[in-house]
């Protein structure tokens, strides 16, 4: 019988259990590989800037393994392997490794981020791990956000000009130069910008206040997932960046405050 099983226990606690738990074990062994610093990239997949590894895959495999034996009947769906249905009306939603780059290039900034959402869309548990800083956030629908267990609070920052904003970049060449545009007239405006290459990652720190505000376009379900619920438990306004021009759609994450004059700019 497996713990989504048991009588008396909260489904909600008891999916961010499992999401912890493999998470946890994905992570451990993506941080054995990449101590060993000679994980190659196996291919490109939107650009040649858009990178995937064997570490990417092997992370997918184990984490849909668990998943499985933890929850058969719900759907996955993994970046590196696509979807697959199932009839629980749940759905695990899982970036096996959030800064693929990075850890291909031996900078430990990176994650695993597993998230659980149900038939309408909402997303009821989601956790980021951190391996490098043995760091996991996790919040479910109904609770509060934590870090390693103690509860964190996002921003309540009030002035944009003291601002620490965190972004990121499309792969496509184009869109990165309307991106630069963005961040030409945001930059002057802000205290700096950040750009550290793991979506997930820059959601986690918003929802511990490391960062004031993050926005990126181009994301996708599986970078964002976890973190737009743990930001949100953590007292952070999320809005939705529709696509404009060559620039594809995105989010916004930000202090209340500061999430309407964010948005006139990088909207």
């Amino acid at each position: 019988m497996s713990c989504a099983d048991q009588p008396g226990r909260d489904l909600h606690e008891e999916l961010l259990d499992i999401a912890t738990g493999t998470a946890r074990e994905a992570g451990s062994f993506l941080l054995e590989r990449f101590e060993t610093g000679r994980e190659q990239a196996l291919a490109t997949k939107t650009s040649p800037t858009d990178l995937v590894s064997e570490a990417d895959l092997a992370s997918e495999r184990l984490i849909r393994e668990r998943l499985a034996a933890a929850r058969l009947d719900d759907g996955f769906l993994g970046e590196e392997g696509g979807g697959q249905e199932g009839t629980s009306g749940l759905d695990w939603v899982v970036d096996p490794l959030d800064g693929t780059i990075n850890f291909l290039f031996g900078i430990p900034q990176w994650c695993v981020s597993i998230a659980v959402r149900d038939g309408e869309q909402n997303t009821l548990a989601g956790v980021i791990f951190d391996p490098c800083r043995e760091e996991m956030w996790a919040a479910t629908r109904s609770g509060a956000a934590t870090s390693n267990g103690v509860r964190v609070e996002g921003s309540q920052r009030e002035e944009l000009s003291t601002a620490m904003v965190a972004t990121g970049f499309y792969y496509d060449a184009g869109v990165r130069a309307e991106q630069a545009k963005v961040c030409e007239r945001l930059l002057p405006r802000v205290r700096d910008i950040r750009r550290l290459g793991s979506a997930a990652l820059d959601l986690a720190w918003t929802a511990s206040g490391r960062y004031d505000a993050y926005f990126e376009r181009g994301v996708q379900l599986w970078d964002v997932a976890a973190g737009l619920l743990i930001c949100e438990r953590a007292g952070l306004e999320t809005r939705e960046l529709p696509a404009s021009g060559r620039l594809p759609s995105g989010v916004l994450v930000a202090a209340p405050a500061l999430a309407g004059p964010m948005l006139e700019l990088v909207g």
